[in-house]
This record gives C-alpha cells, sequence and structure tokens, in this order.
C-alpha cells in the first residue's frame, strides 16, 4: 500500500488545488497505473489520517483532497468560482470550539471550518464580463 499511498500523494503535490478521488484515480490510469478506485479512496483516507492531505467537502457533498502545504492545524479559505485556496489560522475558532466542548462537557475536541467566497480575481473578472 505504501507505494500506491506515495503515487496518490505525488500526484496531489504537483495539483494546483484541491481534487477528487475520481480525478486521482482518472489521471493515475491515464498514465498506466494499475490501480483501483477502492484503492484511491484507502489512499487518501490514510494520507489525511497522516495529515499529509487536506480535506474539504464541496458543497455538493463530495470529498476533495490536497497535499497539505503548512503542516499543522488549519481551515481553508476557497474561491467558489476557481478553487483558489488559502490556508489560514483560525485562533478565534480555536478557543470558539474548545469552549463550547467544555460548556457542553465534551472532551477530545476536534472541528473542520472552510470558509467559501470569491476571490478578488474572479470577482473582477465577473464585473468586467
Amino acid at each position: 500500500m505504501t507505494s500506491r499511498r506515495d503515487a496518490v500523494f505525488d500526484i496531489l503535490r504537483h495539483s494546483e488545488g484541491f481534487r477528487s478521488a475520481q480525478d486521482v484515480y482518472a489521471e493515475m490510469r491515464a498514465e498506466g497505473a494499475k490501480i483501483g478506485l477502492t484503492t484511491v479512496y484507502r489512499a487518501l483516507q490514510a494520507l489525511a489520517d497522516n495529515g499529509d492531505v487536506d480535506v474539504l467537502r464541496t458543497d455538493d457533498g463530495e470529498s476533495v483532497y490536497r497535499a497539505c502545504a503548512s503542516g499543522t492545524h488549519h481551515h481553508h479559505l476557497v474561491c467558489r468560482r476557481c478553487g483558489r485556496t488559502v490556508e489560514v489560522a483560525g485562533p478565534a475558532v480555536e478557543r470558539w470550539a474548545e469552549t463550547v466542548g467544555r460548556e457542553h462537557g465534551f472532551s477530545d475536541i476536534t472541528h473542520t471550518v472552510e470558509v467559501f467566497g470569491t476571490c478578488s480575481s474572479c470577482a473582477a473578472g465577473r464585473k468586467a464580463g
């Protein structure tokens, strides 16, 4: 599995933005890799569990992945039009999540926060068009 996981990770490291498992699978198959879609999903899950890739759930519920740039806990600001993604720290979000968890008697709190909008390039393009 390690060589397959490395091959999946390599695809993501050379990708501009987030990619679906289907996209990764299709690219690998087009390059001649003998790999199944289930193996791609397993590799992506292992990479996510290790913190090597970021996972984002799109508006339509699909999980998409990209190689993690920072290696530390962060959130994403994502353009709805072009998919441009910026990693952002969220210390206020971290404090809020811990506080809400404690207030309700929870421990071992984890969370994901994704912020969607329109980047300045896409907004300018829309105004010009």
